[in-house]
């Protein structure tokens, strides 16, 4: 799945292969991506204005305006490419690619940046299945809570978690409530890098995550506020260290924090 910025280079004229950078506002991409790359933006293409997730039906129009077919390579980078990752597989979508590491390694792999917007041939998106049980919905998680078989794992900062913030950012602006889904476990993101950025370890991350009860034998489901900390947590948990039974809530903190009747703990 993971692939380098030579890789998306050596494709840039390949019409099977569609690049598309995923970010939450227009910033980056208006001042420089890769040539021939698309933005898909985290809030207004990936969910509703009143941050609830989009359906698979949804997903299916999104990838016909831009663009994509069931046979078309998507090569995803930027700031929440695991996401975008994390739903083309729950959609189905076999051929999917991500670009290891920061948007940034494209320029420190010595390549250049474009500011030319491409447009988009619309194609008929043609769905081959789906995988549901890698999302989770709202409700689906309700009844989660407290469940002996089953772990919600927050992945978010111990600011957000302790509700003393709703956004990472510490953003005033649309808040909801602060706090987090009552009997998650926090463990955040960051234990998957050390210090200097490497990957931690797969042994020594698996014991974190035992000492709190994150088990392979228990269905988890991760959750942060958008959604793209969680699919990072969830893809190492599935794919590097082999849990069976790994989902996401999609709606994460920016749906649940936004309703007037979800529990929340601080």
């Amino acid at each position: 799945m993971l692939i380098d910025a030579d890789w998306i280079a050596a494709h840039l004229a390949d019409p099977d292969v569609r690049v598309i950078e995923i970010d939450v506002s227009r910033g980056a991409y208006d001042q420089g991506h890769i040539p021939g790359a698309i933005l898909w933006n985290a809030y207004t293409d990936l969910r509703h204005p009143d941050y609830t997730p989009m359906s698979q039906s949804e997903l299916d129009g999104l990838l016909s305006r831009t663009g994509v077919t069931a046979e078309t390579t998507v090569a995803l980078y930027g700031y929440a490419p695991s996401l975008a990752y994390w739903l083309l597989d729950w959609h189905g979508h076999e051929r999917i690619r991500v670009m290891d590491g920061p948007r940034e390694r494209w320029e420190s792999a010595g390549h250049e940046w474009s500011t030319d917007v491409p447009e988009s041939r619309a194609t008929t998106y043609e769905r081959q299945g789906g995988t549901p049980d890698l999302i989770v919905s709202r409700d689906q998680l309700r009844k989660l809570i407290g469940s002996p078989d089953a772990v919600i794992l927050d992945v978010r900062s111990p600011e957000e978690f302790r509700g003393e913030r709703f956004w990472p950012s510490g953003a005033a602006e649309d808040v909801g409530r602060a706090g987090h889904v009552p009997g998650a476990v926090h463990m955040p993101v960051d234990v998957l890098r050390e210090d200097d950025g490497a990957p931690t370890d797969p042994e020594k991350l698996r014991r974190l995550y035992e000492k709190q009860d994150v088990l392979p034998e228990r269905r988890v489901v991760t959750y942060c506020t958008i959604g793209n900390r969680a699919s990072q947590v969830a893809y190492v948990l599935k794919h590097e260290l082999g849990y069976p039974n790994v989902a996401i809530y999609y709606g994460s903190w920016s749906e649940w924090g936004h309703l007037p009747d979800t529990p929340v703990a601080t």
